[in-house]
């Protein structure tokens, strides 16, 4: 049996999406699902509330009807839950070792300025050694077709093999873009590289990267696309009508504030579709 699709549960919006895209993705893979809901007990506890003997009431009070909704909605679906008392991050990084992706729900949208995100979200997408999805609560509805970011300079294969592989599971397109010119500061579409969407050669390029996993994936169709718009806007603008965008992550450099790029913050923030972060092997 595989490892579980694991996902973060917390008391806001955003995690019943989350929680529903991840149970179709578990269905798609004949995969178990895990619903990790952190707690941080109070230090000191505090006092008890009126009908409630245990600080942790409601926070599986949520797992449990989020379960039970899960189960309605999606019959077959092998899920368990886990409270978790720990610290955030560490607990969710340690999910996502343990998982085949953790899916977490985002509150970035249109964020003025793009700074929603919050600190777990960046950490969790910086340090996390296998894919991270970021699920908006007003996703447009499900598409077969996957759009994929590629670096000609140097192509981010796990982020490859999981955007083919996804759209084998789906039954659908692949649209691969690579975005970007010459001029400064501009980083490629799946790694914060210079761009060179413009430069002699694109296209061979980009068909050398993408010619072996087409031979893995031969049932797959693949849509090449070229922007000379900068990687994070290219990117963001080619993910409508897809159900997933995926994007690579080079290796992030430490810090006490990650640094995840121009095109992974603008895709998190404004692609309308949940955004997949597959970290380089």
């Amino acid at each position: 049996m595989g490892a579980p699709i694991a996902v973060g549960i917390d008391g806001f919006a955003e995690s019943p999406p989350a929680a529903h895209w991840a149970a179709r993705e578990a269905l798609l893979r004949d995969l178990r699902l895990r619903l990790i809901h952190v707690w941080n007990p109070p230090s000191p506890p505090a006092p008890a509330l009126p009908h409630e003997d245990d600080q942790s009431y409601w926070s599986r009070r949520l797992l449990t009807d989020l379960v039970g909704e899960l189960r309605d909605t999606h019959p077959g679906l092998r899920v368990s839950a886990e409270l978790v008392p720990r610290e955030t991050v560490p607990a969710l990084l340690d999910a996502a070792r343990d998982a085949e992706m953790l899916v977490l729900g985002s509150r970035g949208r249109g964020a003025p300025g793009g700074f929603l995100l919050g600190s777990t979200g960046r950490q969790v997408l910086a340090h996390g050694v296998h894919p991270v999805i970021m699920v908006h609560a007003d996703d447009k509805p499900l598409t077969a077709d996957v759009a994929v970011g590629v670096s000609l300079r140097w192509p981010n294969e796990e982020a490859l093999r999981f955007a083919f592989d996804a759209a084998a599971r789906r039954g659908g397109v692949l649209r691969a873009v690579h975005a970007g010119t010459n001029g400064p500061g501009d980083e490629a579409a799946a790694g914060d590289e210079p761009g060179a969407g413009d430069e002699p050669g694109a296209e061979g390029a980009l068909d050398a990267a993408l010619r072996p996993w087409r031979e893995r994936y031969p049932g797959v169709p693949v849509a090449e696309a070229f922007t000379a718009e900068r990687p994070a806007l290219g990117v963001v603008h080619t993910a409508p009508g897809s159900g997933l965008l995926v994007l690579g992550r080079d290796e992030t450099e430490p810090g006490p504030v990650p640094h995840l790029g121009p095109v992974i913050h603008a895709a998190v923030h404004h692609a309308p579709c949940p955004v997949a972060v597959v970290p380089r092997g």
